[in-house]
């Protein structure tokens, strides 16, 4: 990415266009160093420097302690959830989750793609005395995830090889997959049923089903997924049951996203 080239600079401050590139750019990569911003936007160091420590001071970009490279901080995240929970997908989902959750007895989660990974923007979580779940604002890779599994597949075939070649197949469990063509051949499966499975390929005694949610041109703009300890799952009885759950739920909220068949 560059800086967007503006012919009309007169009502624009340019420094502030550079500060919302970066924000971008670290939106899309996850965390990068001042030279990997300055090389990817094509802009000198020192200015790189200033705004994002500028950005740094304000709140709005945290940096790690041990690489030193910086990141989107949860302020965005926070800002993000209020816009969501007035206008958007997190406001028209919630009735179907806690729906969900009541028909299942299990954790339920909603998810968006932020770059190449998942971020969970709400959940609703078991009554069970053991629960299973992810906080809030949680950012994971989409290759290990039931919500990943879910959008992936129903991309525009370019945005997802994308992801797949962008993506670090790290081994969260044994059961994780390890590369980009296990990834597709899993993901034509989930294409073909509707929905995704997570088999302890993140955490060990976890399953997830996840189904996608879509808007009115089709696209996925998010995921819902159903987390269940192993320890209570049966599949002869569960998958099916909460597959069917899952789909239903997804589609509500598709068809109240503007969706339709």
């Amino acid at each position: 990415m560059s800086v967007p080239d503006r012919t009309d600079t007169k009502n624009h401050v340019k420094s502030v266009l550079k500060a919302f590139t970066i924000l971008e750019e670290l939106d899309l990569a996850g965390e990068l160093s001042i030279g990997d911003l300055s090389r990817r936007l094509s802009m000198d160091k020192a200015t790189v420097h200033r705004l994002v420590s500028t950005l740094k001071y304000a709140g709005y970009v945290s940096q790690n302690r041990e690489s030193k490279k910086y990141s989107n901080s949860f302020k965005l995240l926070a800002m993000g959830n209020r816009v969501m929970e007035k206008t958007g997908i997190k406001r028209i989902a919630r009735p179907y989750l806690e729906e969900l959750s009541k028909l299942t007895g299990e954790t339920v989660n909603l998810g968006i793609k932020a770059g190449d990974r998942i971020i969970y923007i709400d959940k609703i979580e078991s009554k069970s005395t053991i629960k299973v779940g992810l906080d809030i604002g949680t950012s994971l890779p989409m290759h290990c995830t039931g919500i990943g599994k879910a959008y992936l597949p129903f991309m525009p075939e370019e945005e997802m090889e994308e992801v797949l070649n962008n993506t670090v197949y790290e081994k969260f469990t044994r059961h994780s997959i390890e590369d980009k063509d296990a990834l597709r051949s899993v993901l034509a499966e989930t294409r073909e049923r509707g929905y995704s499975i997570d088999d302890e390929e993140y955490v060990i005694g976890l399953i997830c089903f996840g189904a996608p949610i879509f808007d009115y041109h089709g696209n996925p703009i998010a995921a819902i997924s159903v987390s269940c300890p192993k320890y209570r799952y049966i599949e002869s009885k569960h998958q099916k049951l909460y597959s069917n759950y899952i789909l239903d739920a997804a589609s509500k909220i598709s068809r109240q996203m503007g969706y339709s068949l």
